[in-house]
């Protein structure tokens, strides 16, 4: 049997794509900042390099995004809902080996690749291309044609982040293009090649040169986007820190933002909910998803005391349940955590915890085959304090934090003593108990007994430091739109 190593060597050769800027009809592999190495979060060894997007890259790829838009923008609407039709049944086509090449750059298990979400975006905005109306509104004092066009910005910047590059990539480009945008995407360091190469099955789809143009790079290439005059508006997912960078640099040209940022996402059980369904959920999405990174995850448990312990233990038994291993391995549940960084952030959470908590399970770094590999155990901690560091600060991996309540009342105030704002959860077989507490929380995301399903149709984003704007549903495609009043007198 070939060791993991050898597997992930011989999987890269013939999967990555030859690293490259995509600009029109270009393919750029050598650029003005040299290149970045990215490392194999499975085995911790270097995976590939990349080139790097400087100012004279973006510049470039700014300038041919300007270009097309002139031409994009007066495509037919028929023709433009018919090729990002195209674009999602070859996402669909290339599933696997999308899914492949998120597993070696960033361990997602080939198992849950959330590909058929990032189609949907394409086949849901497809359908608004020829049904974005505009209005028509009543005209006085004096008698006109009074109407309002929706008008694309222009270039579009894209700044999307590595722990679901593919749906994210998504979620940016196909409104944008769907309102007449051209886009200018940024792919992060840690995951430069899934993007890229999604972007030339597009171009192969029939989306025109220059339309979508990929650009790899880190701060200093978002900076260059950011500032572009000719970059109409910034659309960026990350964390609430680097959102702050962006808006000091973009208040400099008054870009104008969309902001999806980070959750410490509160998920309450009560005592009458189904146990089993609420304990199922509560491990399965927050610490066995995505190895726990992701955003919108339930990563707070309340319980309400008279079940609590039961729940613990309840939830202890699923987050043991995975297969922990290699992402290229379809049996595989649960894949590494993305880099060195991140394993000893996570288990300096834990350590802190340790002193004030329970930690149920978990909390331990895999040694033996996946030792060299950035690997954790899921860790449920109980009986955590909701004003610790634990319960307030996102850790972006699987750590699961359990605290008890007594009352609704308790549960809710808990639930919003934080400054995130992005997603909330609650379990009970009570229909008015769901819709009040559904009302009273701050976030932008509710699910009442299970993970909320966020296709195209759905806005997605959130309240206070979990940012502004929103992906998804008619929302998605307005963040790309102005409204441009026309008025022609009849008199």
């Amino acid at each position: 049997m070939t060791s993991l190593v050898d597997r992930h060597a011989a999987r890269a050769a013939e999967l990555l794509p030859e690293p490259a800027l995509l600009i029109g009809d270009d393919r750029i592999t050598k650029t003005s900042s040299g290149f970045l190495e990215r490392t194999d979060p499975s085995t911790g060894l270097v995976l590939a390099e990349f080139p790097v997007a400087g100012r004279d890259e973006v510049d470039r790829a700014v300038a041919t995004a300007k270009a097309a838009f002139r031409s994009w923008r007066r495509v037919p609407a028929d023709r433009r809902r018919r090729i990002l039709s195209d674009c999602a049944r070859a996402i669909l086509a290339h599933e696997e080996e999308l899914g492949a090449i998120s597993a070696l750059e960033i361990g997602t298990p080939v198992s849950g690749n959330f590909l058929g979400t990032a189609a949907d975006q394409f086949d849901y905005y497809a359908g608004w291309a020829d049904k974005f109306e505009g209005e028509l509104i009543s005209a006085y004092p004096t008698r006109a044609f009074n109407y309002v066009k929706y008008e694309p910005y222009g270039v579009i910047g894209a700044l999307i982040t590595w722990n679901g590059p593919l749906v994210n990539m998504s979620m940016k480009v196909a409104p944008a293009l769907a309102a007449g945008n051209t886009v200018v995407l940024r792919t992060p360091e840690q995951a430069p090649f899934g993007p890229q190469r999604l972007g030339e099955i597009l171009l192969e789809a029939g989306l025109p040169a220059g339309v979508l143009n990929i650009v790899a790079g880190g701060p200093e290439t978002s900076e260059a986007i950011i500032r572009h005059p000719d970059v109409r508006k910034v659309s960026f997912t990350g964390g609430p820190e680097i959102a702050k960078k962006i808006m000091t640099t973009a208040a400099e040209t008054l870009t104008p933002l969309c902001l999806e940022l980070g959750g410490k996402s509160a998920n309450l059980v009560f005592a009458d909910a189904d146990l089993d369904r609420a304990a199922e959920h509560a491990a399965r999405f927050s610490v066995l998803t995505l190895a726990g990174q992701g955003c919108v995850l339930p990563t707070r448990l309340l319980v309400q005391d008279t079940v609590y312990d039961e729940m613990v233990e309840r939830v202890k038994a699923v987050a043991e349940s995975p297969t922990i291993g290699d992402p290229l391995d379809p049996a595989t549940t649960l894949g590494p955590v993305i880099s060195q960084a991140a394993v000893d952030r996570i288990l300096g959470f834990v350590a802190g915890a340790r002193s004030e908590a329970r930690v149920v399970t978990g909390g331990e770094r895999l040694s033996g085959e996946w030792a060299e590999g950035f690997f954790l155990t899921p860790t449920v901690v109980a009986d955590v304090e909701h004003t610790s560091t634990l319960a307030q600060q996102e850790v972006f991996g699987p750590v699961l934090a359990i605290m008890p309540f007594h009352t609704e009342e308790e549960a809710v105030a808990k639930a919003n003593d934080t400054a995130y704002g992005l997603g909330g959860y609650l379990h009970t077989s009570d229909l008015a108990r769901a819709h009040r507490v559904a009302d009273e929380l701050e976030a932008g995301v509710i699910g009442v007994n299970g993970f909320p399903s966020i296709t195209g149709a759905t806005p997605f984003g959130g309240t206070k430091i979990s940012g502004f704007g929103r992906e998804g549903g008619r929302a998605g495609i307005e963040e790309f739109v102005h409204h441009k009043n026309v008025w022609i007198p009849l008199d």
